[in-house]
């Protein structure tokens, strides 16, 4: 099966789809079928973007990008003292 990544946007847009059709008296099962995913997923998004606006999703995905950052930056630290620690030892100064 294909997986298919959704943006944050796309994902608001789409439970705001849902709502509509679950108030019109459709079922979960038949609205996620309709939306292209399971059911699980169906929950396991209105629970994480469920009362969100567009521009606050945009602000949740900016916060998981510097996270990212910053532990990308800890990495290069630690890999530049590693090599700074290895010049260190072929030079014979330990």
């Amino acid at each position: 099966m294909k997986k298919t990544r959704h943006t944050p946007e796309q994902i608001i847009r789409m439970l705001r789809q849902a709502e509509v059709k679950l108030a019109a008296g459709s079922s979960v099962a038949q609205v996620a079928r309709e939306l292209g995913i399971s059911e699980a997923t169906f929950h396991r998004w209105k629970a994480r973007y469920g009362g969100m606006n567009p521009q606050e999703a945009k602000r949740l995905s900016l916060k998981e990008l510097e996270k990212e950052n910053a532990r990308l930056k800890r990495l290069l630290a630690e890999k530049e003292l590693d090599i700074d620690m290895l010049k260190e030892v072929s030079r014979g100064n330990f």
